[in-house]
């Protein structure tokens, strides 16, 4: 009985060389549409679908491998007697290896001109069914939707003649994953439709995959489980397409500090430095330099920077690794380090260093679990520049305490709320965060930077969320600073306004707040 495989794929990448080599180790090639007419120009054989069932492609090729002929091929159970007996009987030969990917529904949808009909007809019927067959069918047939792994495929028949069983349960749990997300994908983008035919940001349906990528030591405490799965295509700059370069395993505590690290300091243009403990910035700077950058930060809270997660978004070099090798650190972060720095650090084997490419991708969406449900939004990337400000008091910032100011701002919208950020010359004071009372934020702000041996005298502040009452206005002037940046939108503005010209501060408002729950 002869050695059978059907090729019908959209992505063509190595398909030819894969082909080739099947004939060359004895199997019969049949084949469908675009994919034959390759084949052939290339010179390798192969049987049109169409001539193999003897039943002509039809409706525009909508149906061509629905067939009897194809199907009992895939799914007919090699140890079962009946079976093969029902196909000799029908002159049906068995189907050894399916070689099928999908119609480019996620590539066509992406397009801008991408009409209802073009997405519809992007949406593929018989090549799900084949796959889906054969990976029921695994016992007796492989199938390979995914290029990467036609070695494999190839190196195992070579070897033993046909494909091993656990790499037919591979091949198996990769099909049922790869048509999840598929069908996914069209449940998302019909759902996502309304009457009128216009895409909505948010659908009826919403549906998204992740690989895991290694179970956690043990969750946000040592009696919870955990695991890190991430998106199966991870755009430049974000955490999840990081590379450990040395250290113990990441835990998830580790995992969620260094996203909060990593998304504040890629926000930053200059050389920049930010140190994160429990999910908060106790320290962030900017500098000419990461060195300069990372001894300002440190400033701000050293206690608190102890056992942190540091982040940089420029290349940490050997100068900045000797300084930063004094401090017990848990994860360090930047787009590369120097070689003087890996070998300093290469000291500490405990030490966690991760790369992560700089890029100006987001998430799509967040999601908060509760009970039961799913929270969904799209992310807080919206952030005010200087033309925006709008100054409400008499007196206006100074061009030096505008850039401050929205400094400050920007770190804000990575600190837990309700937030106060105390700022001068490009680094943190002090930094109150997470708190039920604004006005308490801003007294644990000032605390700190008192603690840390740092003068508020002539710093600006940042809230996140508008000052509902003066009395937390008082207590930053009180402090020391002189320019406050705030989102506005209080019924009590005029108050706060004018609280601000009694104390001869500047005020400037956003017209955005930045809660971090």
């Amino acid at each position: 009985m002869r050695k059978q495989a059907l090729l019908s794929v959209s992505d063509k990448t190595g398909i030819v060389d894969f082909a080739r080599s099947l004939v060359e180790l004895g199997y019969h090639l049949l084949s469908t549409g675009g994919t034959a007419r390759l084949l052939e120009k290339e010179g390798i054989p192969c049987q049109e679908v169409a001539d193999y069932t003897g039943f002509p492609e039809m409706l525009d090729g909508r149906v061509k491998t629905l067939n009897p002929k194809i199907h009992a091929g895939i799914l007919a159970r090699r140890p079962v007697a009946e079976h093969m007996q029902a196909l000799a009987e029908h002159g049906i030969d068995p189907i050894d290896l399916i070689v099928v990917n999908l119609y480019p529904f996620e590539q066509t949808i992406a397009k801008p001109d991408c009409t209802f009909e073009d997405a519809i007809e992007n949406i593929d019927i018989g090549g799900p069914t084949m796959i889906r067959a054969a990976a029921k069918n695994h016992e007796s047939v492989a199938v390979v939707v995914d290029p990467a792994d036609y070695d494999r495929v190839l190196e195992e028949i070579r070897r033993d003649g046909a494909v091993g069983a656990d790499t037919r349960l591979m091949l198996a749990k990769k099909v049922f994953s790869h048509t999840a997300r598929y069908d996914g994908m069209i449940a998302n983008y019909l759902t996502s439709l309304s009457p009128e035919g216009e895409r909505t940001l948010f659908p009826d349906v919403f549906t998204r995959q992740w690989e895991k990528v290694q179970d956690m030591r043990y969750g946000e405490n040592p009696h919870q489980n955990a695991a890190f799965y991430r998106e199966r295509t991870v755009a430049p700059g974000l955490l999840a397409g990081y590379t450990q370069l040395q250290g113990k395993e990441l835990s998830y505590n580790n995992i969620a500090d260094s996203d909060a690290a990593w998304e504040c300091v890629r926000s930053f243009d200059t050389p920049a430095c930010v140190i994160i403990k429990h999910a908060n910035p106790c320290g962030v700077a900017i500098a000419g330099d990461v060195t300069e950058a990372y001894n300002k930060a440190f400033l701000t809270d050293s206690k608190s920077a102890f056992g942190g997660i540091i982040a940089f978004n420029r290349e940490v070099t050997g100068e900045c690794a000797e300084r930063v090798s004094h401090q017990f650190a848990e994860v360090i972060i930047a787009p590369a380090f120097s070689k003087e720095a890996l070998e300093i650090f290469g000291a500490k084997k405990n030490l966690r260093l991760l790369t992560v490419a700089l890029g100006s991708a987001h998430n799509d969406f967040d999601f908060k679990r509760v009970g039961g449900g799913l929270l969904v939004q799209t992310p807080d990337t919206q952030l005010c520049g200087a033309e925006a400000l709008k100054c409400v008091t008499e007196k206006a910032p100074t061009e030096e305490q505008t850039a401050d100011l929205l400094f400050a701002w920007n770190v804000a919208r990575f600190v837990k709320s309700n937030t106060i950020v105390y700022v001068k010359n490009g680094m943190t004071l002090g930094v109150g965060a997470g708190q039920m009372s604004r006005v308490d934020s801003a007294r644990i702000a000032a605390i700190k930077a008192e603690e840390a041996g740092l003068s508020l005298e002539g710093s600006v502040a940042a809230s996140d969320a508008f000052f509902p009452f003066r009395d937390g206005l008082d207590v930053v002037v009180d402090a020391g600073a002189v320019a406050v940046i705030q989102p506005g939108g209080s019924i009590r503005d005029d108050e706060v306004i004018a609280a601000a010209n009694e104390r001869g501060v500047a005020m400037v408002f956003t017209g955005e707040r930045h809660f971090r729950h």
